[in-house]
């Protein structure tokens, strides 16, 4: 994977978007289960679509709210953090999304949950790596990043 590059200030290095970084990781995860990036980051005024993605084989789209946590987090990695609340958010977001891209509402959809940990590395170089592996950590702009869980189905919309 390639790192991304980030503006700078005057003061330095501008400090990376973890969740950024740990949405790059799940993306690449994905593309390599056979799975297309449709969209990142898509905004409405429902919120935010982390990723939009479609199963290459069958054309299912997966709605993937990523969360990047450090460790001794206290709330399950992210996972407490889809709260019914969140979970509405996402469902009306979906819906938009599908709304604005009616040419994708008739295909089957899910929620996906992926949790991502996170902590500083001394090592500020990507590591080379052929593809991204469940809970194999993975050095990013001085970040050292696992994939720890992917949830598939996680609630339902």
């Amino acid at each position: 994977m390639v790192p991304p590059r980030f503006a700078q200030s005057a003061s330095g290095a501008t400090p990376p978007d973890l969740g950024k970084l740990a949405e790059d990781l799940v993306a690449q995860w994905l593309v390599a289960q056979g799975w297309l990036i449709l969209h990142r980051r898509w905004r409405c005024r429902w919120g935010e679509l982390d990723l939009v993605a479609q199963e290459a084989a069958s054309c299912h789209l997966a709605f993937v709210e990523v969360k990047a946590r450090s460790s001794g987090n206290w709330d399950a990695d992210g996972l407490l953090a889809i709260t019914p609340q969140k979970q509405t958010k996402l469902w009306r977001t979906a819906q938009l999304f599908l709304a604005t891209f009616p040419e994708l509402a008739d295909r089957p959809c899910r929620f996906d949950v992926a949790l991502v940990s996170c902590r500083r590395s001394a090592r500020l170089t990507s590591q080379a790596s052929a593809s991204i592996q469940l809970r194999q950590p993975v050095v990013i702009s001085g970040y050292c990043l696992s994939l720890q869980h992917y949830l598939v189905e996680a609630f339902e919309g």
